[in-house]
This record gives C-alpha cells, structure tokens and sequence, in this order.
C-alpha cells in the first residue's frame, strides 16, 4: 500500500521553493489585489495554516523565513495585520470547511481587513467579566456593548467578537465568539489618540448591531476556548524571537483602499530584488541595530555603561530567538513547552523597556523632544541635524504599550504560576457561580 501522507518541508526547503515561485509569479505592475490572490491562493501567504486553510502546515520558524525571503526577493510581502496574525489561524482551528472558505481565504488575498473585539471598560485583565451581550433574534444575533483598545478598528472590514450569550452560567461558560461586519451601523468606531501622537487604537460603541448565526465560530457559549486559541497566537506572535505577522506595506481590507494600488509601490526597490543585508527578526528587531549605530554616532558608544546596555539588549533579543527554536524542537518531536508564549512576551515587554531606556541615554537631551506630526517631525530634523530622535523617541512613547495588549505582565505571571507552576489561585467562585450573580468591575 502506498503512503500518501505528505512529508512535511522544512525551512531550507521552502525557502527555496518561494524563491522559485516568487520567480515564475512576481509582477510588480500588477494590482496588490491582484498580487495578494495570487500569493493568497498558492499557500505562500500564510504558510503556518493548514493546506485545508490556505497555507502549508510549516510551523512559525518556518513560515517567518518564508516570509523574510519574500521580502528579501524584493517582492510585496503578505497581507499585514490582526486577520493574519490572529482571526485566520483561530478559525482555521475552530471554524468549519465553510468558514474557513468564507473568512480565512479574504483574509490570505488581503481583501477583508480584521480588528480584534476583546477588551472592554471594565473587563481587561479580567476578560471573561465582559459584559458586551448577545442575544438570538431568530438566525440572527443582537449585540449591545462597548469594546476598547481596538488596535486597526478604524480600518477593519470584519471583527473578532466575544460577547456574553449566557448570563446564568459561570462566566468563562456563557461566552460566544463571533465574526461582525464592522461596516453596520450599529457600530461606532472612535479613535483614541495616544501620547505618541498616533491612534492605533479604538472605542467600539455596539448597539443592536446584528451579527447572523453562521458567524458563530467554535460552537455556542465555547468562545472561551476559541479566544484563547486566539490570544496564544497573539502572545506567541508579538513575544520575542516570534518573527512578525507577514505584513506587506500596503494595508488589507476595503477602506484604506490600497488594493487598486500597483503592487510594486509598496517595496523599496520598485519590484525588484533586495540586497541581502540588516535588520533583526521580530516586531522591534531592527532597533538594535538603530541604537548600537546611533551611539556610534553621537560618540555615546565608548562609555562603558551604554556598550554594557547593549549586550543586555542583544543578549535578550538571542534568548527570544532561542526560545522560538526551542519551541520549534519540541512541537517536531509532538510536544510542548508550558508557558513559552507567556514567557516570550514577558520577555519582548523587558526588550521594549530596555530599548526605551537606552535609546533615550544615548540621545541625551534631544531625548526630550518629539514631532507628533510628519511636519513637526521635519521641522526637528532639520533643528537637530539627527533624522533619527524622532523614531528613538516614538520608540520611547510607545513602550509603555507592549505591556499591556495581549494580556498584561501580570496576566502573564498569573498564568505560569498558576497553569504551569501549579500555584493557587486566590480564592473566588468564578467557576462556580452564574456571571449575573458576581460582583462588577465599577
């Protein structure tokens, strides 16, 4: 008898083989509509889902260095942000065949952009205490409710829902976990400028904005266990050492309207082939290089204590990377690493503070200064003759985030001590009594 089981193919392997079809297949003149169905529908766009799902089954080593090669070849990467890197690999785990036809193969063209409905006012830390409610209406469902911390909401076609279905359950019981048309208007979507200056992040209003019961995904009151598939490809993804989400330049979905764009625009070479060269994996790997190049600069790199720093910051940036091998070595032999993702974004909070402190010691008192607007970032440029305070200072700002989305540094402690080192918890009955009986975040 004949095996028929397909050999799973490495990261040497592939790259290869997304080099020979990037060759036979990338067009710059073409569309990115165009460009990303074609790099959607070959697998090569998110290669870490299953074949049923549009990818090809490589784990995340694997599949970032297709992606790195994608990029390298001078090619438009895959489609970037929340539905690569969190809605398509939860329905692809929980979804049916028709779900996954429907929402992961938009999602892999760049034709739907995702935002993530998770959060609210009074249950951050505390998830499974949301109270944005859902009630059947026929095949249909009725959500009431508000959602914040909206990263990309403001540009999402589609979102990833979790709302109360259930009041006289325990809490993590009677949740569901949907897809919602973000393009209702039942939603009002408001954007929340931060002390950097940018809104990446929303207040999503829900008022009787109806979702239909084919949206359901993972199966009626289970959508704590769908949301946690959810979070651990977060955690997973944004920790250190755990590469990046694919993102091409350009934006997915229909509203910044990117897809009737040529697709060659998007990459520094015009379509052509890059140089190899630079750049350090992960979300904030090309900072190192930035600040040991920076102090080099500025004279900065010969005092001792900033040449100490950046060992601790290469050092920490080598334990992330050998955390994602170790996790790749275990998942090839059938096992798992306990808290791993906890870990790495433990461990991607300390490298983000660490590069917010030494970036600043090294620019000293232009430290200080910050253009929150592309002209008043030109108008410092040109005052300090150096192009790069403004992106060490973004830097700076924005440190204070990675902390908290995907689940606070003291979420993270909770669950390896509890889940993994087998720690109590403190006393409540959360699993026991129905959510409309607990007391309420105020």
């Amino acid at each position: 008898m004949t095996d028929t089981t397909e050999r799973p193919i490495h990261a040497n392997e592939a790259v290869e083989a997304v080099n020979a079809w990037l060759t036979e297949n990338w067009d710059p003149d073409l569309t990115v509509a165009e460009w990303w169905n074609r790099l959607g529908l070959s697998g090569w766009a998110a290669p870490g889902l299953p074949a049923n799902a549009y990818g090809k089954g490589l784990n995340r080593n694997d599949s970032v260095a297709v992606q790195n090669a994608i990029v390298e070849f001078g090619a438009l990467g895959a489609p970037g942000g929340l539905g690569l890197l969190l809605a398509a690999p939860t329905i692809a785990s929980h979804g049916t065949q028709e779900q996954i036809d429907l929402y992961v193969r938009d999602i892999v063209t760049g034709q739907k952009a995702w935002c993530q409905l998770f959060s609210e006012p009074g249950a951050g830390s505390d998830l499974a205490g949301l109270q944005s409610r859902a009630i059947r209406d026929g095949d249909e469902w009725i959500v009431t409710g508000q959602k914040v911390w909206t990263s990309g909401g403001q540009v999402s076609d589609l979102g990833m829902l979790i709302a109360r279905t259930d009041p006289d359950v325990p809490k993590h019981q009677g949740i569901t976990y949907f897809a919602i048309d973000m393009h209702q208007k039942g939603i009002d979507i408001r954007p929340l400028v931060e002390m950097t200056g940018h809104a990446l992040f929303n207040e999503v209003f829900m008022e009787e904005a109806v979702v239909p019961e084919g949206a359901v995904v993972g199966g009626l009151n289970n959508g704590w266990a769908v949301a946690n598939t959810t979070l651990m490809n977060e955690r997973a993804g944004l920790g250190s050492g755990g590469g990046h989400a694919a993102g091409g330049a350009a934006t997915p979905g229909t509203v910044v309207n990117d897809l009737v764009r040529r697709a060659g625009d998007f990459v520094p070479t015009g379509g052509g082939r890059r140089k190899r060269g630079g750049g350090g994996g992960g979300m904030f790997g090309g900072s190192y290089n930035l600040l040991v190049d920076l102090a080099k600069g500025n004279g900065k790199i010969n005092d001792p204590s900033i040449r100490q720093d950046l060992m601790k910051l290469h050092t920490l940036n080598e334990l992330g990377r050998m955390h994602s091998m170790r996790a790749k070595a275990a998942k090839a032999i059938g096992q798992d690493v306990p808290g791993l993702p906890n870990i790495s974004k433990l461990s991607m909070s300390e490298i983000v503070r660490q590069q917010r402190d030494l970036g600043l010691r090294i620019l000293g008192p232009l430290g200080m200064l910050h253009g929150y607007t592309p002209d008043q970032q030109a108008a410092l440029n040109e005052a300090t003759g150096n192009p790069f305070t403004g992106m060490i200072t973004g830097i700076a700002l924005f440190a204070q985030a990675p902390p908290i989305y995907g689940g606070t540094d003291q979420v993270q402690k909770n669950i390896i001590g509890e889940r993994v080192l087998g720690l109590p918890k403190e006393p409540n009955n959360d699993k026991t009594a129905a959510f409309r009986d607990l007391p309420k975040n105020a």
